[in-house]
């Protein structure tokens, strides 16, 4: 199977498209090349030679750039709720209108597979209640509506030949060459080494349901070979029940696997997100798939990959670790212009 992955150079991007190749596809990248200035370690192990990679902004993709492909990953948008709110009407351009764009693309040149990676923050807004794909959708950000527009235009266009696919993920963590320091896990963990304390400004209650990235780049793969007939415009939420943490156990957690940490908790904030979330149908449509991690593992994993880095506080505080950091860098040293777009040379 041939598989154009977007976002390619991202947090994701970095580890499934090896992960793909290893299993046999034929595997090619693309992305803008926001994030090319963070790159957190290397291993020099048993994988493929990293795939081929083609830069090119996803606003600007033609027929010519998906044809011949089986399939498209699609990772490549504006990633995460703060970077989101910088500029909505830029997330709007690109995560809804460059993503419909692509696949209106894929259709015509004759891609039958669209793999789209969604987000559980798509239910935003929660009372406690465990919340599966059938649940009202209340999204508090403008990443999250683009995610549920997208889900809903695409779904429009399935059809015999034309087969997307919806993977609503769950807050990701663990290691990445392209690592993302903005993201709960991650960044407790990060504090954890770097400063030996977790001083949260909020209480802590909030729910989020968590998902290493290697587990998400394995639902990737099962959505790519399940059969068409099963999964056509299909959402499933990717996780585990188990894995549904409020951001205090998190916390929690991640200080427990870096001995000598300090924990402690602040007020209510007008940070309203929680959801709990199901996920049973994912091991329905797709019973190939199960996770591996679990939140401890990550913080575990984090922990010996810091000790081995001797990771400084400087290479946490990195803007390109950061999301919205590294956009801000880029405009204010007029890489990219007032719509994200790089300069001429």
């Amino acid at each position: 199977m041939r598989v154009l992955v977007t976002g390619a150079e991202g947090y994701i991007g970095a580890i499934l498209l090896p992960y793909l190749a290893a299993r046999g596809f034929e595997v090619t990248g693309l992305d803008t090349g926001y994030y090319r200035d963070g790159w957190l370690y290397s291993d020099n192990d048993e994988r493929p030679r990293m795939p081929s990679i083609v830069y090119k902004d996803l606003r600007r993709c033609t027929q010519e750039d998906v044809a011949g492909f089986d399939a498209i990953v699609h990772l490549a948008e504006l990633s995460n709720d703060p970077l989101g709110e910088n500029r909505p009407e830029i997330t709007r351009q690109i995560n809804y209108g460059g993503s419909v764009h692509l696949a209106q693309l894929a259709q015509s040149a004759g891609v039958s597979r669209f793999v789209y990676t969604s987000s559980c923050s798509a239910y935003g807004l929660g009372t406690g209640e465990i919340l599966d794909e059938t649940s009202p959708t209340r999204p508090q950000t403008e990443y999250a509506r683009c995610k549920i527009k997208v889900e809903e235009t695409l779904g429009k266009m399935a059809a015999k030949d034309f087969c997307p696919v919806f993977l609503r993920n769950a807050t990701a963590y663990g290691a990445s060459p392209r690592m993302r320091f903005d993201i709960v896990l991650n960044d407790l963990s990060a504090l954890a080494w770097t400063t030996k304390q977790i001083k949260m400004i909020s209480d802590g209650t909030p729910w989020r349901p968590l998902v290493h990235v290697a587990d998400i780049c394995e639902a990737i793969r099962c959505a790519l070979v399940a059969p068409a007939e099963r999964v056509a415009g299909e959402v499933m939420n990717v996780g585990a029940d188990s894995e549904n943490y409020r951001v205090r156990e998190i916390a929690e957690i991640v200080a427990n696997e870096f001995p000598g940490c300090q924990v402690s908790f602040g007020g209510a904030t007008s940070d309203n997100r929680s959801y709990r979330v199901a996920f049973a149908k994912i091991r329905k449509l797709m019973p190939d798939f199960e996770c591996r991690w679990s939140a401890r593992d990550g913080a575990r994993q984090l922990h010996s990959l810091f000790e081995r880095l001797q990771m400084p506080k400087e290479t946490y505080e990195f803007r390109a670790f950061t999301r919205l950091k590294q956009l801000k860098y880029l405009q204010a040293t007029q890489q990219i212009d007032e719509a994200f777009y790089w300069r001429p040379r």
